[in-house]
């Protein structure tokens, strides 16, 4: 190979330090934009990985003043068939997760959705693909290790 690729490699000591060192990231990332007049785009994942980022994510608004007004989200899926309240809903995790608990718009939450009818699952499919086009791309995607 004459160009390897190069990816940056952190090791932490414990989950603890990732998670801070990831949501730190993520605030950097949100003030910067601030900071330019611009909106951060934050892709974001359920399950058990990141929960530890969201609830730093929380203390970082609740202590340090990190406000989440103009930033937008995007998750990655969601269950089908599934209503957003359901216990298994990520729409109901994201929500009691870390929405609820930060001073986001709900209007600029965006989550898949379970409960429409199979038929429209295309259009949805390529309604929220043109959405992430339209904020301007995923500038920081959060992801799981299932």
């Amino acid at each position: 190979m004459d160009n390897p690729e190069r990816i940056r490699t952190l090791s932490f000591e414990d989950h603890a330090a990732l998670t801070r060192a990831v949501a730190q990231r993520i605030a950097e990332l949100i003030r910067a934009r601030q900071a330019e007049g611009r909106r951060a785009v934050l892709g974001l994942a359920t399950g058990s990985t990141p929960v530890g980022v969201y609830r730093e994510l929380i203390r970082l608004h609740q202590e340090a003043g990190l406000s989440f007004r103009g930033v937008i989200t995007f998750n990655l899926d969601e269950y089908y068939p599934m209503a957003p309240d359901s216990i298994h809903s990520y729409h109901r995790f994201m929500w009691e997760n870390l929405f609820r608990q930060v001073d986001i718009d709900p209007a600029d939450v965006h989550l898949p959705r379970g409960d429409l009818p199979r038929d429209r699952i295309p259009a949805h499919c390529a309604e929220y693909e043109a959405a992430i086009q339209a904020a301007g791309g995923i500038d920081f995607q959060l992801l799981g290790i299932g």
